[in-house]
């Protein structure tokens, strides 16, 4: 009986341990991974771009199943192109602000939506053609090709995604539909971002 007791204990301690880390006004902070698969809307000859991202979010738990998270995230993004037997890549770097609410459907499963701003560090276009391949600046080279195009700083979006949880490791889902264009032209609608991106986080309570 002692024994069953003592065993009680434990793991009701254990329990109220884990609810202490893990219930409602605590705090977690999250570095993550992943994979982006970028293209740009509005643009025939743009393809998906296989790309890198990474950073980290800290994340609120506001009630029993939904959390608030803010984070900044390196994002490689942009498009690839093939126009006329040239091959191209469009290289669009940002720092997004993603700021996400997530409601849990299951102890594992959550699904997310939210707001994301960004901010453009570095843009360059690289081509290639028979083996020579060159990089220049985004507007430069529109430029050279004598069109007249605008480059945007800032991008906003909306992320939706859903998330799988397994102890402390998360595996996540987004998708970044562009609301603001990136690229303009005087007598057209301009491009926006597209991106899906995977992600693999490692979660620590604060």
């Amino acid at each position: 009986m002692k024994k069953q007791i003592l065993s009680m204990v434990v793991l009701m301690s254990t329990s109220l341990c884990s609810f202490a880390q893990n219930g409602v006004g605590s705090w977690s902070f999250m570095p993550k991974v992943g994979l982006n698969l970028a293209t740009m809307t509005n643009d025939a000859d743009a393809k998906t771009r296989p790309a890198f991202t990474l950073g980290g979010e800290f994340s609120y738990e506001a009630a029993p199943k939904v959390a608030l998270s803010f984070g900044a995230m390196y994002s490689q993004q942009g498009c690839k192109t093939n126009v006329q037997g040239v091959d191209g890549t469009i290289k669009m770097d940002y720092i997004n602000v993603p700021v996400i609410a997530a409601a849990r459907v299951t102890d594992n499963l959550s699904v997310k939506v939210g707001l994301q701003p960004g901010f453009l560090i570095n843009d360059k276009v690289k081509i290639s053609n028979n083996g020579v391949s060159a990089e220049v600046g985004l507007e430069e080279s529109y430029k050279n090709a004598g069109m007249d195009v605008t480059l945007h700083k800032f991008d906003f979006s909306i992320p939706v995604g859903i998330s799988y949880d397994l102890n402390n490791v998360q595996l996540e889902l987004r998708y970044y539909a562009g609301l603001t264009k990136v690229l303009s032209v005087p007598s057209g609608d301009g491009v926006k971002n597209s991106v899906f991106q995977l992600t693999i986080g490692y979660k620590f309570g604060l």
